[in-house]
């Protein structure tokens, strides 16, 4: 349906992450995934929500040199805060075990912000999603490091995973945020376009 909707325009997503590339074709979307190398480094005063906007805008000025007129460049940024504090991608074992720890038996936020980015202009949605964890064992941690590895998600989980499934006791919000991206956000972007 939408895909009609937007045949004068070329989607472009610029993600490497499968999960974001599989929501574009769930959502039965024409599109081309188009990579830059980012250095993801925000400003240490920003907090939540200033952090995924900067990094998302940041991923989508890479690419302002290159855009035709019918393009429309798609740029997402996903960040786990809780306790004040930006979690991103664990960097080894004993960080995501770390992380992990840290969000057991507590409620944090996964902060999402989406930009479109045209020729003439760029635009940013966000969506925040509260996740609440029952109490995590050490003996759980370990399982679900040692069988999914968790390395390139932000909060060191995938909510899709074992640890979702056992783990999560409450979500207030987007599922699907949790997993990557705000899809009911980007399709309802998408279809309001001026045509």
């Amino acid at each position: 349906m939408l895909k009609n909707q937007l045949k004068k325009y070329h989607l472009i997503l610029a993600s490497g992450s499968p999960r974001r590339q599989q929501f574009f074709k769930d959502l039965d979307l024409d599109f081309e995934i188009r990579l830059k190398e980012i250095e993801e480094i925000y400003p240490l005063n920003l907090i939540g929500e200033q952090i995924t906007t900067y990094l998302a805008q940041l991923k989508a000025d890479a690419f302002k040199n290159d855009l035709q007129p019918n393009e429309i460049l798609i740029t997402s940024d996903t960040i786990v805060w809780h306790n004040h504090k930006a979690l991103g991608k664990p960097k080894d074992e004993a960080d995501a075990f770390t992380i992990l720890k840290s969000l057991s038996n507590s409620t944090h936020e996964v902060i999402t912000s989406v930009c479109f980015k045209t020729v003439e202009k760029s635009e940013m949605i966000t969506e925040i999603t509260k996740v609440t964890f029952n109490e995590l064992s050490d003996a759980d941690i370990m399982y679900y490091l040692e069988n999914f590895n968790p390395y390139d998600k932000a909060g060191a989980y995938g909510i899709q995973d074992w640890i979702g499934l056992i783990g999560v006791s409450k979500i207030e919000g987007s599922y699907a945020n949790v997993i990557g991206m705000p899809t009911d956000k980007v399709y309802h972007y998408l279809s309001n376009l001026e045509i």
